[in-house]
């Protein structure tokens, strides 16, 4: 949908965080005359209020009735299409779009990249620019990395490539906007944001929106991924990636095909299955017609993103790894698997979406490390797993009732020798607004600037 095919229509916006903030001054800048109603909490309603647009109502009665008088409701992406009000609004006739479905609807000729994925996307599209950049190519780094596209609508001079990055809340929104990515990415696809989709079944078909829904011209997918490997797509084009005949990785050396490019050990991306992640971008590279054998040694250049295995420093014999990006025990699992053969107190547990931590519990027979601290709300039930296997694995199992808490005992636990590493496999919410947050708590408390570690380099058009 054209922002322009809005004229005339009842518009409401729902939520006021940034995207919705973006959304409101987007709207009022191309439509300064149409009449806007926002759907928020009463404080949110307070801060929209001090903005004085005459032309904005605020209303807290957030209802499907009351968003269903209205066309067309743009909403912010953490609320779900699958929530009571949502579908009640949309059985009434309410077309809810999101930010990202009005972004691509503005911008049918753009080169775009879209990169999704249970885990790494942020990583991939963040280095899919800084090698692109490196090539000269004027590139955008956007999306859900931490810069909507809202606020980037028209860059001048505009940028010749779009590096994109999509959450589950947002792949579904592309095929929305009626405009198809030129190369759409899947790195993987573990169990996550359940309670947002509902089931582990719609939060999949949620993810491959970008591809089977959206229809981008190439769609770049892990042929190591066990349900990405089965996946076919008859409106697009696939290149693999992990694969022997595509960009893959021999122990640490990267290869295109049977080519020997160069060893990855040297490239600042901690853990071999974030160097992974260069094989998808190098794919996309080449999806987009570029030669990326050139580009490649550029990731030696590459500056790693913050809160993913992010080392703050180390204190009294005891170094800090903040990994608080880490949602789900996959990702723990591959945070531990960095550190093999060191000492690790790990701390994990977080907000409960109802993931299954038995695969995480069974590797821990094998694979432990020294110590494990379980916290959050799901910190019990981890915990309960995590004492069935204790004995077999050999690390010692503590619970504590917030970070502070957790980090007093890991320290303990190390005895001055080892790395506390906060790889919590958990969301933030209910004790963080967010990831970041808890980061920055984590750095805090460790003795180091919490503000110094969370600038996402790159960000924006260069």
């Amino acid at each position: 949908m054209r922002i322009s095919q809005l004229e005339g229509q009842r518009v409401a916006l729902w939520g006021w965080g940034r995207e919705g903030r973006a959304a409101h001054a987007l709207l009022r800048s191309r439509l300064p005359s149409l009449p806007l109603t926002l759907f928020c909490s009463q404080a949110e309603a307070v801060q929209a209020a001090a903005l004085g647009d005459g032309l904005l109502t605020a209303r807290t009665d957030i209802t499907g009735e009351a968003l269903g008088g209205f066309e067309v409701v743009i909403k912010s992406p953490g609320i779900s299409p699958y929530s009571a009000e949502a579908v009640q609004a949309q059985a009434r006739g309410a077309r809810l779009l999101g930010g990202t479905a009005l972004w691509f609807g503005e911008h049918p000729e753009a080169r775009t990249v879209c990169v999704t994925g249970t885990k790494g996307k942020s990583t991939t599209t963040a280095l899919l620019a800084h090698l692109l950049r490196a090539g000269g190519h004027r590139t955008a780094l956007a999306g859900n990395i931490g810069l909507p596209l809202l606020e980037v609508m028209d860059p001048q001079p505009a940028p010749q490539l779009w590096a994109i990055e999509l959450s589950s809340y947002q792949t579904g929104a592309v095929a929305d906007g009626g405009v198809a990515p030129e190369v759409a990415v899947v790195l993987n696809l573990f169990p996550e944001h359940l309670d947002w989709h509902g089931s582990q079944q719609r939060y999949i078909q949620d993810k491959l929106a970008l591809v089977t829904r959206a229809h981008p011209r190439i769609a770049v997918l892990n042929a190591a991924d066990p349900l990405l490997s089965k996946l076919e797509l008859p409106h697009s084009r696939i290149v693999w990636f992990n694969h022997a005949q595509g960009w893959h990785l021999r122990g640490d050396v990267l290869y295109r095909g049977d080519a020997e490019v160069f060893d990855t050990r040297a490239v600042p991306l901690p853990g071999r299955h974030n160097r992974g992640n260069l094989c998808a971008a190098l794919a996309a590279i080449e999806a987009l017609g570029i030669e990326a054998s050139a580009l490649a040694p550029a990731a030696l250049t590459f500056q790693p993103l913050p809160n993913r295995l992010q080392t703050l420093g180390t204190r009294n014999g005891i170094s800090y790894v903040n990994d608080s990006i880490s949602t789900t025990p996959h990702a723990t699992l591959a945070a531990l698997e960095c550190f093999s053969g060191q000492r690790i107190a790990l701390l994990v547990g977080g907000h409960d979406r109802g993931l299954d931590w038995h695969d995480f519990a069974q590797a821990m027979r094998m694979q432990a490390p020294l110590g494990i601290v379980t916290m959050g709300a799901n910190g019990p039930r981890i915990h309960a797993l995590l004492q069935e296997v204790a004995g077999q694995g050999g690390f010692a199992l503590s619970s504590a009732p917030d970070l502070a808490s957790a980090m007093q005992q890991a320290e303990a636990m190390l005895g001055g020798q080892g790395v506390v590493l906060l790889s919590p496999g958990a969301p933030s919410f209910g004790m963080y607004r967010d990831y970041v947050e808890r980061g920055k708590e984590f750095a805090r408390i460790a003795g180091f600037d919490p503000e110094a570690i969370v600038a996402i380099p790159g960000l924006g058009v260069a």
